[in-house]
Formats: structure tokens, sequence, C-alpha cells
């Protein structure tokens, strides 16, 4: 259980990442779907050779095309083309402030598909990482329209089905097959959306956004939820944000304010206590053992 959890954090981790390699990459003049473009391409390239040299098997399947084509429209094309009209229409943190009501739908969503349960301590976790999450945001203007907010709760939406959807797949199919073919649909989505040429600078840092974040982070969380529910890792991952802001401030010096401290102290605090009790792991086994 433990080792799930530990799973969640560094998956996390490499997901904070992310905002440090787009702030480089933006300096190039790189658009929002090309970044992604690229990002998921090499990303690709990489898990491919990971799993043909490795681990001796065929990247791509044919099992189940139909879920890895609505798995990639969701996890990928959906996710990015609701969050980047939500920025353009808003701002970063209000963006990024309702990508992360997706801990309260995946604790909807985990007790309807998989039957799991809603604890206290998981309630009081919820509570704590989302007020957490308003603080690490900072100042938000809310009077943003309409539009947006339903763009913005639509991208929490859809980043909570990508648990749910990792959790079916990863239950009888290796987690690295499986965010391979989420990618190879995902980049057949963006392709007519993007540029297919970038600046020569651009690509280390496209090539670091593909490894940590995407590579690293996806597979890491895919692992995770073969271990944890749902519910409880969609809330430890909400240290991403935490990890963003420590970079932001170690890596360019920007300011690190007190609430936005007393935001990261709820979200780890939230995160330690909802993986405080062990009891949860005989009925993750007994729902393992049923498939």
């Amino acid at each position: 259980m433990r080792r799930g959890y530990l799973l969640v954090f560094l998956a996390a981790s490499m997901w904070g990442t992310l905002g440090i390699f787009a702030t480089y990459i933006y300096r190039y003049g790189v658009d929002s779907f090309t970044m992604v473009f690229w990002r998921v391409l090499f990303a690709l390239m990489i898990l491919g050779s990971y799993i043909a040299l490795f681990l001796r098997e065929n990247p791509f399947t044919w099992r189940r095309l139909h879920f890895y084509a609505v798995y990639g429209l969701v996890g990928v094309f959906a996710f990015y083309t609701l969050y980047f009209y939500t920025v353009k229409m808003s701002s970063v943190g209000f963006a990024v402030l309702l990508v992360y009501t997706a801990p309260a739908f995946s604790v909807v969503l985990g007790r309807l598909v998989f039957g799991e349960p809603v604890t206290l301590e998981k309630a009081i976790a919820l509570l704590m990482v989302l007020l957490g999450v308003v603080l690490v945001a900072g100042d938000v203007d809310f009077n943003v329209g309409l539009l947006p907010l339903v763009t913005g709760i639509s991208t929490g939406f859809v980043y909570s089905l990508y648990g749910i959807m990792a959790k079916f797949g990863v239950r009888d199919e290796r987690p690295e097959r499986v965010l391979f073919m989420m990618l190879f649909f995902g980049l057949l989505y963006l392709a007519p959306f993007s540029k297919f040429s970038v600046p020569s600078g651009a690509v280390p840092y496209l090539l670091g956004l593909a490894f940590f974040p995407t590579f690293l982070g996806y597979v890491l969380y895919n692992y995770a939820l073969r271990e944890v529910e749902v519910s409880r890792a969609s809330i430890v991952a909400t240290v991403e944000p935490v990890v963003a802001i420590v970079l932001a401030y170690v890596l360019f010096g920007e300011e690190l304010t007190i609430p936005q401290i007393l935001g990261a102290v709820l979200i780890i605090g939230g995160s330690v206590i909802v993986h405080a009790k062990m009891r949860e792991k005989p009925e993750e086994a007994s729902l393992e053992e049923a498939h």
C-alpha cells in the first residue's frame, strides 16, 4: 500500500516539472497545441523504445482499440483542449484551480464505478487539499464569465476520468502499454491542430517535457493505480502544484507567499491523512482479485 502512495507522490512530483519546461519552450514561440503534440510524440518514442528494448514486447496492441481511442480522446485531446481554452478565456491560475476539482470528481466516480468507500478521513483530506489548492493558486480573478467556468470545471472532470480509465486499463494490461496506446491515439487527435516544426533550441526542453512529466509521471501513476484507490490517488496527486511553486521559487526566483506556504502545508497534510490508515488494503485486494 505504501509503495502505491509513494508512486503517486513521485508521479505528481514529475508532473510538477511541467510548468518549468513549458516556460522555457514558450520562449521559443511554440504554441500550446504544438508543444503538446511534440511532447506526446517524443514520449511515444521514449516509451516505445523502453517497451521494445527492456520489456522485450511490442508496444502496440490490437486489443481493445475502441477503449484506447476513447482514452486518448479523453486523457490527451479533451483535457488539453479544455485546459488551454480555459487559460485563454481567463488565466493560468483560474485554470489550474479548476483542474484540481478533479479529486472531488474522483471521490464520487470512485464510489459509483469501483464502490470505493467515502470515509471520514478521505472527506477531511479532500477538503484540506481543495483549500490548499485555492491558497497555492494565489490571487485569482473569478469574474471571468460562465464559459471559462464551464470549461474549467469540465477540465477537472476530464482529469478525473483519466484515473478511472487508467484503473480499468492496468487491470489486464501492462501500464506502459496502456500509456503508449493512450498517447498514440492522443497524437492522432492533436496532429490536425499542431505545427510540425519547432525551433531547434526548444527540442531539449521538449525532450525533458516528454521524459519527466509524461513518460515517468504517467507510468508511475499507472503502476500506482494497481494498488491505490482512484479517489485516494487523485487526492495525493494534488502535491503537483506544491512541487511546481517550489521549483518556480528555486529556479526563477518567483515569490512564495505565506498563503501559498499554508496551502502547501494543507495539501501535504491532506495527502498524509488519506493514506494514514492501512485498513483499505483488503478491500482493494479483493477488488483486484475479482478481475
